[in-house]
């Protein structure tokens, strides 16, 4: 194992974090040993992990990294997965019994469906990652052979599409989990705007009655 470089400064960390994620094919699938590409390319700019635990990339995206962190290439970790050729899920129609827990594994929303109905795999926005085989319960999806990029720069193109859907999916979970909390928020206020809205008009009253109470017992000596 080749040694890894030394500790960068975080500001330099996030600029070839960038550079290498850019390089990544961006299945997110995970062989890696980090939850998604991008935490695995801030981990080879810290230092902390090789460039060679890409299965999906293979011998392509290793010599990549090699090129843009001048270092020499290296053979895939076989630890982490084996090279293969692009793939896309299937899912068997007459088997799927609707549980959703496909979608939900799916990191570029490539699962089309709901509770209940017969889900289906959009191929072209497909990675490949197999992420949706271990949660389906009824086995019913499979991988079947996918496209093979052409060239560099439609691989390139590839990947910045499933990056792009990753992280819109990223946004949604996020506010989709944020939403509970900011409505009890918002209740939260609106209990205390209530409480003090009938503080005031008791206090108002309050008033009202002694200034009555003033009036009436007022007299002339």
């Amino acid at each position: 194992m080749t040694a890894l470089p030394q500790a960068r400064a975080p500001s330099a960390l996030n600029g070839l974090g960038d550079r290498i994620d850019a390089l990544l094919p961006q299945t997110q699938c995970r062989q890696c040993g980090y939850a998604g590409c991008r935490p695995y390319a801030q981990a080879i700019a810290a230092g902390t992990a090789e460039i060679n635990r890409c299965p999906p990339g293979g011998v392509e995206v290793i010599d990549d990294l090699a090129q843009l962190l001048a270092r020499a290439a290296l053979p895939l970790d076989e630890r982490c997965g084996v090279t293969q050729a692009p793939a896309v899920a299937l899912i068997d129609e007459t088997w799927c019994i609707g549980c959703t827990l496909c979608i939900q594994a799916c990191p570029v929303d490539a699962i089309a469906g709901a509770a209940k109905v017969m889900h289906t795999v959009i191929a072209a926005d497909c990675t490949g990652c197999a992420l949706c085989i271990p949660p389906c319960p009824v086995d019913c999806i499979i991988m079947t052979p996918g496209e093979q990029p052409a060239d560099r720069a439609a691989r390139m193109a590839r990947a910045d599409r499933a990056r792009s859907r990753y992280h819109v999916r990223q946004t949604r979970l996020a506010v989709a989990a944020a939403a509970p909390e900011s409505a009890a928020a918002e209740t939260a206020s609106a209990d205390h705007d209530r409480k003090q809205a009938a503080i005031q008009r008791a206090l108002a009253r309050a008033r009202t009655r002694i200034k009555n109470s003033l009036k009436t017992n007022t007299y002339i000596e």
